[in-house]
């Protein structure tokens, strides 16, 4: 199970974009649900990503340059780099992987994804304000719109 963080920009803080399973993923595969993510998030400034083989294929490499997406590496055995989505795996484990029995894989990516959807839009966050990461990408859009329309006039 991968679960890719992006930076976009303040308002997907602490938001679950996607989370896949399968037995392996290939760097083909991670290319695959960036296309699918970008598709409704547009593409990120950077990609925070470990040194695991998906993520150092030439795939993925390939997808960042001709896409202009910067991919930040972290350092090898320095999980620290990132302790954001290492925080945020323990959460899946405890709260997902380690309270149900799996059928199959599809079974387990229809059980990860309710949890990513209630993660996200029932999830109150301190640093989101207490707000549920939906609520405050909401909230940070309306003060894009309202501010881009004050910046047009």
């Amino acid at each position: 199970m991968k679960k890719l963080q992006q930076r976009y920009d303040v308002s997907e803080r602490r938001a679950c974009l996607a989370i896949r399973v399968g037995q392996r993923l290939s760097g083909d595969d991670v290319v695959g649900i960036l296309e699918d993510v970008t598709k409704h998030r547009g593409k990120p400034e950077s990609n925070r990503v470990d040194n695991g083989p998906e993520f150092i294929s030439k795939s993925l490499d390939w997808w960042a340059y001709f896409n202009e997406v910067k991919l930040d590496f972290s350092r090898p055995g320095k999980p620290t780099d990132n302790a954001y989505i290492e925080s945020f795996n323990g959460r899946v484990r405890q709260e997902c992987l380690n309270e149900h029995w799996f059928i199959d894989l599809e079974d387990a990516q229809e059980k990860l994804e309710e949890w990513r959807l209630d993660y996200n839009r029932h999830r109150p966050h301190s640093a989101l304000g207490n707000a549920t990461p939906e609520e405050f990408a909401a909230r940070s859009s309306a003060a894009k719109v309202r501010s881009a329309h004050l910046c047009s006039r």
